[in-house]
């Protein structure tokens, strides 16, 4: 449980704080550096509109909980929350959390403002409740799949762990490719160690192999086995989920870990404002911020937006979505209902794959947007 103290400017006059709940994963086995990004984007922007005079004069505090990557622990979370008189909750890094959280937090008419999951159906039906500022699965997903098209790939091989999110991707990547000739096989590591896998790999006509399991096991591991196998030098090796985005990707693989694509979103040049909060980012984590910094941050822009336009009522709130106007860390964000998306959507968020320069690992390439 991780609930820090109101940041610089919130104790000023005008009010009770409005507090914001904010589901983060901290602890292992959640994805603990992306929760970190996430958490910290959260914080700078809170700190940014207290300082800019917060909510109508009312503080703006941020009530943390840390998720590690538990559904239950999520919904545990959400309740608990409700209960201390959030108006709204934000955050979430892992999909599958992400939707426990939405349904919950949906049943007690509480709005959610999603940063960072993905999974098509964050919610099972329809709700005026939930809004998401990453893009949908499907969207990114095909935007990978026509990337990989686009560099010859056609035959795909994906080490996968079973799960809602990989199985999803899964299809995304089945139905894009099929229509164009293109096949993809399963590859259970389940069952495999990496050697094994590479055994099977090595037996198919699979020209890429994508990376559908969790960080840093069994993801490096396999990397590393892929790399040394001299059957598989000609091999690609993908990771759409964004696995190294992060600097523990390339501490762990060195330049093995170049080379890799990955979705991220971020447009190809950030304008002024994503200039800006980049650079307090940086300075921030002692590093280079990761796009779930920029979700983080771009979570609480709009949130304070809709808040002051429409006050901490929840059902107020919650029927603000479909107004929102707010000039993010990397567009403009509108929500927009999306078919076969039953939350309100940023329908268009900026979409890259992206690799790390194999020449120089500590520097990113763009390969593809869409």
């Amino acid at each position: 449980m991780h609930t820090p103290s109101s940041p610089s400017g919130a104790g000023e006059a005008g009010g009770p704080a409005v507090r914001v709940g904010a589901l983060v994963p901290l602890t292992r086995p959640g994805w603990v550096e992306a929760g970190r990004h996430l958490l910290a984007g959260l914080e700078l922007a809170t700190r940014e509109v207290n300082d800019a005079g917060g909510i109508g004069g009312r503080p703006l505090e941020l009530v943390v909980r840390d998720t590690a990557a538990d559904p239950r622990r999520a919904e545990a979370a959400v309740d608990e929350l409700a209960g201390l008189g959030v108006a709204a909750l934000a955050g979430e890094y892992h999909s599958v959390v992400a939707r426990a959280a939405a349904a919950r937090a949906d049943a007690l008419g509480l709005p959610f403002l999603c940063s960072s999951a993905v999974l098509d159906a964050l919610t099972e039906r329809p709700t005026e409740r939930v809004a998401r500022l990453a893009p949908a699965q499907s969207r990114g997903w095909r935007v990978y799949a026509d990337f990989l098209l686009d560099a010859g790939h056609r035959h795909l091989a994906v080490a996968a762990e079973p799960s809602v999110y990989w199985a999803s991707g899964i299809r995304v990547l089945r139905e894009h490719l099929a229509p164009r000739g293109g096949t993809v096989a399963e590859l259970d590591m389940r069952a495999l160690t990496p050697e094994a896998a590479c055994d099977e790999l090595a037996g198919h006509r699979a020209t890429a192999l994508l990376l559908l399991v969790g960080h840093p096991e069994p993801a490096v591991p396999i990397v590393t086995s892929v790399r040394r196998d001299p059957r598989l030098a000609g091999i690609m090796i993908g990771a759409p989920a964004g696995q190294p985005e992060f600097g523990a990707w390339a501490d762990a693989l060195g330049g093995d870990g170049a080379g890799i694509p990955f979705l991220r979103y971020l447009p190809e040049r950030l304008g002024p404002l994503g200039t800006r909060v980049e650079a307090a980012l940086r300075e921030r984590l002692a590093e280079a911020p990761s796009f779930v910094a920029f979700e983080g941050y771009d979570t609480v822009a709009v949130l304070a937006e809709v808040l002051r336009a429409h006050g901490a009522g929840r059902a107020r709130l919650a029927g603000g979505w479909p107004r929102v106007e707010v000039e993010g860390t990397r567009g403009l964000i509108r929500f927009s209902r999306v078919p076969g998306v039953g939350v309100w959507q940023w329908a268009w968020p900026p979409l890259q794959v992206a690799d790390r320069d194999p020449a120089r690992p500590d520097r990113f390439r763009v390969l593809h947007t869409g």
